[in-house]
């Protein structure tokens, strides 16, 4: 499934960002203006690779592009699914004596573990993505191994020293998808620029 917003870069050169119409529009013109330079189309909160079929004109290409679908508005049912859980017998007599049963126990259990696992999950995600989009744009960059470490370490200060060179495009695009990585979210001021919501 396409993504609903974008980056496209020109070599090392920042192209376009937002929806994805637009990134597609943007690049298509670079292509039959005739660029030599690579073009890499990267999913702006994941940095996986975009792949779009450019052939014909920019409005034939457009159309090949699935409509994203609106969010309906207000929340979305919400549906009991009845599954086996397998427990000690222990646990069952804990769970009988809860308020509400084993089966809200249950329930307030599993929202509780994974809000406290939301923000680990964030701020892997925000490190994976911020590592995709360093290798896919700078793996010949100098000190790229020297920045993944300083990534992987949670260390902010150290890789934006490391990436200080690198082509402003990728070094402000790299820093903004990192930050999450070194934040908790009560701290955070928000997502990835221009992705989604």
């Amino acid at each position: 499934m396409l993504p609903s917003h974008c980056i496209a870069f020109l070599g090392t050169e920042l192209l376009a960002k937002g929806p994805l119409a637009e990134v597609v529009s943007a690049v298509k013109r670079a292509l039959d203006s005739g660029t030599e330079h690579s073009i890499a189309i990267l999913d702006l909160a994941t940095s996986r690779r975009v792949e779009i079929n450019f052939t014909g004109t920019e409005e034939e290409v457009l159309q090949r592009i699935p409509r994203m679908q609106p969010r309906s508005a207000g929340r979305p049912k919400l549906g009991v699914v009845a599954r086996e859980v397998t427990l000690l017998p222990r646990h069952w007599e804990w769970l009988s004596s809860q308020p509400g049963g084993a089966s809200v126990a249950l329930r307030k259990l599993v929202e509780h573990a994974s809000r406290d696992a939301r923000q680990a999950d964030a701020m892997r995600e925000a490190r994976d993505s911020a590592y995709r989009f360093m290798h896919e744009l700078a793996g010949d960059e100098p000190g790229f191994e020297e920045a993944s470490r300083a990534l992987f370490a949670g260390d902010a200060a150290r890789l934006e020293q490391v990436v200080a060179s690198w082509p402003a495009g990728v070094r402000t695009h790299l820093l903004a998808l990192a930050q999450p990585a070194f934040t908790p979210l009560a701290d955070a001021p928000g997502d990835v620029p221009g992705a989604a919501s």
